[in-house]
């Protein structure tokens, strides 16, 4: 049987109404003006040819008896496509902010666990820029997976499975045939049972092997980090501050997004020998800053930021999530922004430093015995208490980077303008900002809670004059260096 890891049945278990956990995107396509097909109709035959080359297309889920252990995934035979993919009219106006709207609502509804876990939206209506030739036609494609069921392997496969390199759409790889067909409805309530007892057995016996080194290693990554020159503006504390963001949310959801050009931020981060990664979490944090301003709120201490970082031992293709979380500093108390940058470089390094040692022993699989129980409990108690809005977070947002192509890709014989990732908050952590790298463009799409955040693309454009400024300010300083290099030769 194909049990979930433990990891991958946290995002069951942890979800209720007011936390979706599934992942998701908009992408912007474009349709020539010689297009006169129904791409409804394409985007259908597009996906029932291509099921077979991703697993998320067709599996779903059992639940154990009485949910003593986790689920397991099997093949499910009658997919209604009508229902996985949907079309949708814009409604007018359909400005910026209108459509981001709509993704935020259709966003903010749970997957049906009784099918398989993903939903296709084409939406229909959208406005086209003026200098494109009359005819040419933009839809979105909105598309959610719960993240129990796609992780960043599971992405590339997708990716792989239903985009192409031209405007023709490859011939799709045959479909295997079955030996039989896996149903949830072959497997009674014994089979089922003895299942998973055997499976949380032999995860404890791998979890008791490496619990004392991954205790250690764990405290490490909590513990505040020394700074290298002592100075204690780098330091990483025990817990983050207390920021309006971080408070307990609601099912409604706000969602905005920008676009950058990569070869400007890969500059900021040549001139200041950092890594583009820094570069994101330096525009991010001040990003936060600068709303926090507007909204009257001044954080003292060093804003904190949840990163994932996959644990996958190389050569793994195994499409099960492989991710832990890791913190580092943004370093907001800081007032220069190149000073900044170059402490979030130090807090970046730290953090690399942990992980590498972390990767070996981190568990993505763990008994379960009980755990369906306890994190629905856990997640239920978090929304009825209100209890993360009195106690400080863990971090203070939660910020992804996803690498991407950098090449133009097509859908169903419409090209991908952009790809904007929607993804997922959390009670405590109601901002999520994560960016895809694709075709020369950083792609960030920001998600929180409509209740916390209903101005989020303030913050969109703050995020945007912070990478402006950023530039011109390593920009002048390269300059400067520049001019009195040449100064020093002259003389």
């Amino acid at each position: 049987m194909d049990h979930l890891s433990g990891l991958d049945a946290a995002f069951l278990h942890l979800e209720s109404p007011e936390t979706p956990m599934h992942v998701g995107g908009l992408s912007i396509m474009e349709l020539p003006p010689e297009y006169t097909g129904d791409f409804m109709d394409d985007v259908r035959n597009h996906i029932q040819n291509r099921m077979h080359m991703a697993p998320i297309f067709q599996r779903k889920l059992v639940n154990m008896p009485f949910d003593i252990a986790n689920p397991i995934w099997v093949t499910d035979e009658s997919i209604d496509i009508d229902y996985h993919i949907r079309h949708v009219i814009v409604p007018p106006p359909a400005t910026r902010v209108n459509v981001d709207k709509l993704v935020a609502r259709l966003h903010s509804s749970l997957l049906d666990r009784s099918r398989p876990l993903w939903e296709m939206h084409i939406l229909d209506g959208l406005p086209v820029p003026d200098e494109l030739p009359e005819g040419t036609r933009y839809v979105g494609l909105y598309s959610k997976m719960h993240h129990a069921a796609l992780d960043g392997m599971g992405g590339q496969v997708l990716m792989e499975a239903i985009m192409d390199v031209s405007a023709v759409p490859r011939a799709a790889n045959k479909r295997k045939r079955r030996r039989e067909s896996i149903s949830g409805d072959h497997y009674g309530i014994a089979e089922l049972t003895a299942s998973g007892v055997m499976h949380n057995v032999s995860q404890s016996i791998k979890l008791t092997k490496n619990l004392p080194k991954l205790t250690l290693k764990a405290f490490d990554m909590l513990k505040p980090a020394k700074a290298p020159d002592g100075d204690s503006s780098e330091r990483l504390n025990w817990l983050a501050p207390k920021t309006p963001l971080n408070a307990t949310i609601t099912n409604q959801r706000s969602f905005a997004r920008f676009s950058i050009p990569y070869s400007d931020t890969k500059k900021i981060a040549k001139l200041n020998g950092v890594s583009l990664n820094d570069v994101v979490m330096a525009i991010s944090g001040d990003g936060m800053l600068r709303y926090f301003a507007d909204e009257g709120f001044a954080p003292i201490e060093p804003l904190l930021a949840a990163i994932p970082v996959s644990v996958r031992p190389e050569g793994n293709t195994e499409l099960s999530n492989q991710v832990s979380i890791a913190r580092m500093s943004l370093a907001t108390n800081i007032e220069d922004p190149l000073e900044r940058l170059q402490a979030i470089k130090a807090s970046s390094t730290h953090t690399k430093s942990l992980m590498s040692d972390v990767k070996a022993i981190m568990p993505t699989d763990f008994p379960s015995i009980g755990a369906p129980w306890l994190m629905s409990s856990l997640a239920s108690t978090l929304t009825r208490t209100r209890v993360v809005n009195a106690v400080p977070p863990f971090a203070n947002v939660l910020i992804s980077n996803v690498p991407g192509p950098n090449m133009t890709l097509y859908f169903a014989g419409a090209k991908q303008i952009s790809t904007f990732p929607v993804s997922i908050p959390y009670h405590g952590m109601g901002l999520n900002i994560t960016l895809q790298s694709y075709n020369g463009w950083l792609d960030f799409g920001l998600i929180s809670c409509q209740k916390l955040m209903p101005d989020i693309h303030e913050l969109a454009q703050h995020m945007k004059d912070a990478h402006q400024e950023l530039l011109m300010l390593s920009e002048n300083k390269s300059a400067a260096a520049l001019s009195e290099t040449v100064a020093e030769t002259t003389t």
